[in-house]
């Protein structure tokens, strides 16, 4: 199975990448998160934040109303995230004003539900939930998509026994030490090695 797990990825390459290769299960991240919003929202007023591209794609837009017709989806890129993220400042007077110049507009129009439509936004979870406030349910994209990879690999009776130890590899096209820093932010621990793929 192939996981896109980048949502501006998954929003400009899923197709030719699920036509390139036919025969492999290929999962993105953008359809969990629509559904699990499209479901969640009570009064279909749902905001979306995500980078240039993601926002730009109108991808999340597309499979939240395949699903809802009716919604009323409120986009909103905030490509300083990712920075924020990456340099762990999660926290903090700056990563609250920034969030509360992104996010101010959406909670102004009253949305009940925001998709977190990057894979680094769960990061700033705590800020973005005290600048929305506990009305406003958050999707978490990555969440949702690991719920879709193991019903995908239950239901295919390929889901891994409960004792069995997972063995992880790291293949990057950035540099090795960088990810070794920023995965361990991301996954809430070690990483271990790290390889560095040559494109």
């Amino acid at each position: 199975m192939l996981v896109v797990a980048c949502n501006t990825s998954a929003a400009v390459a899923l197709p030719a990448l699920r036509r390139h290769f036919p025969g492999l299960p290929v999962i993105g991240v953008i359809e969990p998160g629509a559904r699990a919003a499209a479901a969640a929202s009570t009064s279909g007023r749902i905001g979306v934040i995500g980078t240039e591209g993601t926002i730009g794609s109108g991808a999340y837009e597309r499979a939240i109303r395949r699903l809802r017709p009716d919604a009323d989806i409120l986009s909103s890129p905030c490509p300083l995230f990712v920075s924020l993220a990456e340099e762990g400042w999660v926290e903090g007077k700056v990563a609250r004003l920034v969030a509360r110049e992104y996010l101010e507009p959406l909670r102004e129009k009253g949305i009940d539900t925001l998709v977190l439509g990057c894979t680094h936004y769960p990061l700033l979870k705590g800020t973005i939930r005290r600048v929305m406030g506990q009305q406003v349910l958050l999707i978490d994209s990555a969440e949702e998509t690991a719920r879709a990879v193991r019903e995908k690999l239950r239901g295919a009776g390929l889901e891994a026994p409960g004792r069995r130890r997972s063995r992880r590899r790291f293949y990057v096209t950035d540099l090795p030490a960088k990810f070794k820093v920023l995965g361990r932010r991301f996954l809430d621990a070690p990483v271990g090695r790290a390889y560095q793929v040559d494109m």
